[in-house]
């Protein structure tokens, strides 16, 4: 005679088995608008298509709004991370944080690159002597932490301001923003259908080998059309760009995937339905960002 739970344990398997592995929910795998990618696909592109149109707005609207818009992103992202940190037990000083998120950005914008250098030194600075005056335990750890979330947002955010301040910077802001997403939809697409050998599977497993190439063919093209028919620079230009660019988004994502491991989270937040938090959608971007000033500042002419 068979145990009695032998049943019930079946079937539990099979409801197990018919579960979509990518959301850990009930919902059958067949009816889940939820891809092998591991994100709502009808909210991550309704979301994405809205941010887009605020970019676009600001960009050729007035310049100055786009840089609220920019400072406005550098200070909810480091909200994000500092909420993030504290998941790890790291508490770096909020004000003088946030206060660099405002302020970089904007002084970067106003008085350029040497300004933007000086106003980071100062913020770091400001983060230690801030958190000197506190109590002992973990001071060390709080004040790195203060100063990489410097560094990794409103430092980064002040390179795409230093892209917008020349004449044509709209233009220039837009090549960036493209040649990003271009990388991110190649990723993904390939990724989706043909990734079989993973990059990093002890840090992002779903990134994989195949959607890198796609990541490089799609950042190529973008970049040498951008370039070439937006900027009216050569094309090889934007070849370089793109290679550079897919480089340096792949090693963003994966930089912040460790960081969200370390603290033991999925996402930054759940701000933006579909894509997690912001940071989660900036990873890429503000890590390209400093890429884009370094090849287009000195490769393409003003216009």
């Amino acid at each position: 005679m068979s145990e009695p739970s032998s049943r019930p344990s079946s079937r539990r398997a099979a409801r197990e088995a018919r579960t979509d592995p990518a959301t850990g929910g009930g919902t059958p795998a067949a009816h889940n608008p939820t891809p092998r990618a591991g994100r709502n696909l009808y909210a991550a592109i309704g979301v994405g298509v809205l941010l887009g149109l605020i970019v676009v707005l600001s960009l050729f609207l007035q310049k100055e709004i786009f840089v609220a818009v920019a400072m406005a992103a550098s200070v909810i992202g480091c909200v994000e991370m500092l909420r993030a940190m504290s998941h790890g037990d790291l508490h770096p000083p909020t004000i003088p944080t946030l206060v660099a998120a405002a302020a970089v950005p904007l002084v970067a914008y106003l008085w350029g690159a040497t300004a933007l250098a000086f106003s980071v030194v100062v913020a770091v600075l400001v983060i230690v002597v801030w958190r000197a005056l506190g109590r002992i335990d973990g001071m060390p750890r709080d004040v790195a932490g203060g100063a990489l979330v410097t560094l990794y947002v409103p430092a980064l955010v002040g390179f795409a301001m230093l892209l917008l301040a020349e004449d044509d910077g709209p233009q220039r802001i837009v090549v960036f923003i493209l040649v990003t997403i271009c990388s991110d939809i190649g990723g993904y697409i390939v990724g989706v259908i043909a990734g079989k050998h993973p990059m990093a599977p002890s840090v992002s497993p779903k990134k994989s080998w195949e959607g890198f190439a796609g990541s490089v063919t799609g950042c190529v093209l973008a970049g040498s059309l951008s370039v070439a028919l937006v900027l009216d620079g050569r094309w090889w230009v934007g070849a370089l760009l793109g290679v550079l660019a897919v480089v340096a988004a792949t090693v963003g994502d994966l930089c912040e995937s460790m960081i969200k491991r370390d603290l033991g989270i999925k996402d930054m937040s759940n701000l933006i339905p579909g894509h997690g938090g912001l940071m989660d959608r900036l990873d890429s971007l503000l890590v390209v960002v400093p890429v884009a000033w370094a090849v287009l500042t000195p490769l393409v002419a003003v216009h």
